[in-house]
Formats: structure tokens, C-alpha cells, sequence
């Protein structure tokens, strides 16, 4: 049995630079929501309404996850593949 040593070292690599990507850009959309929650929070306090609040951050926040759902289906579509 003959291993491919480079093989495997580039699978491992791209391996975790995909699931550190994915979890930064999670992670980016989750702080996009709570900076979305936070001007809300200071916009009710200061205007007694919690209307508006940067609809930049939240369709921001929606990129984030429909990457990181992008990602997740591309890789089951690898795992599925014939």
C-alpha cells in the first residue's frame, strides 16, 4: 500500500482553510445581526420606536449565511457524487 503523502497534506490544508472561512463568515453574520440588534436598541431608546435599523447589516447578515449555506450544500453534493 502506497500512500500520497502530498495528497493528503493538500486535502488536510484546503480542508481547514474552507472550515475556517465558512466559520469567519458565519461568524461575520452573526455580528452583523447583533450590531443590527444593537441599533435598534439604541434607536428605541433614544425614539421610543423600534422601526428602521440599518437594513445594510441584515441583508449583509443574510449574504453571510446563504454562503455558508452555499458551502454546505457544495460539500454534500461532493459527498453525494458518484
Amino acid at each position: 500500500m502506497h500512500i500520497k503523502w502530498n495528497a493528503l497534506a493538500q486535502t488536510a490544508g484546503i480542508s481547514f482553510g474552507v472550515t475556517v472561512a465558512v466559520v469567519a463568515v458565519f461568524a461575520l453574520g452573526i455580528l452583523a445581526l447583533s450590531r443590527r440588534e444593537a441599533a435598534l436598541g439604541a434607536r428605541q431608546a433614544a425614539d421610543g420606536q423600534a422601526s428602521g435599523g440599518r437594513p445594510a447589516l441584515l441583508a449583509g447578515a443574510y449574504a453571510c449565511f446563504a454562503l455558508c449555506a452555499a458551502a454546505v450544500a457544495y460539500g454534500l453534493v461532493l459527498i453525494a457524487a458518484p
